[in-house]
């Protein structure tokens, strides 16, 4: 019998579940359940609805983890999911009620990464492939970051630009990651948004790809927000 918490990954913009792989076995080998999510990217409604699934199939304790935009979604998806424990962002958005990601990235300068940033006809935005690594993945070997870059999901502009509902953080014990050399979301605002969350902090000099670079400071983390909870 599985005597740890699952911890349930979700995966932000411009990538897909397997941005957690050098995650998963560290967990694995500690005794975790784990399971990644895959979401369409398409709306933060929808992207909701794709973890919330995701969630129902779980049993016991779930210890929920977001990286970037995941944090977005984690902070929506575990309101009434009642064993959801714990949240842990990963250089994320944790967003307040009817906040977006659009609205927080106008309250200060724009992160380096943001240039690297491009529109499609269809509504969606990418990540230039060029300089994907440089804006995304600095950090991480030069051959995975362009895969990184072939593989990226596109965000669309409706998930940027849709408003969170009743932040989970608000009843849930939280913990958060800030990368201290993150070109896609400024450092400082990591840092407004764990400190208004009241999450418990740490930082690692990383990229914003944190959960590539540096995955066993990540697992960590996670591992401490599920002793916090127990079996």
């Amino acid at each position: 019998m599985q005597s740890k918490p699952t911890v349930v990954l979700v995966h932000g913009a411009w990538a897909d579940g397997s941005s957690w792989s050098k995650v998963i076995p560290i967990l694995q080998q500690r005794g975790f359940g784990v399971v990644a999510a895959q979401l369409p990217l398409t709306s933060i409604d929808e992207d909701v609805a794709a973890t919330r699934k995701l969630l129902a199939t779980q049993t016991g304790p779930v210890v929920l983890v977001g990286h970037s935009y995941g944090g977005a979604v984690i902070t929506n998806a575990a309101n009434g999911v009642s064993n959801v424990k714990a949240l842990v962002y990963i250089a994320a958005f944790a967003l307040d009620q009817g906040e977006s990601l659009d609205a927080l990235s106008k309250l200060g300068p724009a992160p380096a990464g943001a240039a690297q940033v491009r529109p499609d006809s269809n509504g969606f935005l990418w990540i230039d492939r060029a300089g994907f690594a440089k804006a995304f993945a600095a950090d991480v070997d030069p051959a995975e970051a362009s895969v990184m870059a072939a593989v990226q999901g596109p965000l669309s502009l409706k998930s940027f630009a849709g408003p969170s509902g009743a932040p989970a953080w608000k009843h849930l014990p939280s913990w958060y990651l800030v990368a201290s050399n993150d070109q896609m979301i400024p450092p400082d605002a990591e840092q407004f948004m764990a400190k208004r969350i009241g999450a418990k902090v740490r930082s690692v000099p990383s990229s914003h790809a944190a959960m590539v670079s540096h995955p066993t400071e990540v697992a960590d983390l996670i591992a401490e927000a599920a002793a916090s909870i127990g079996p």
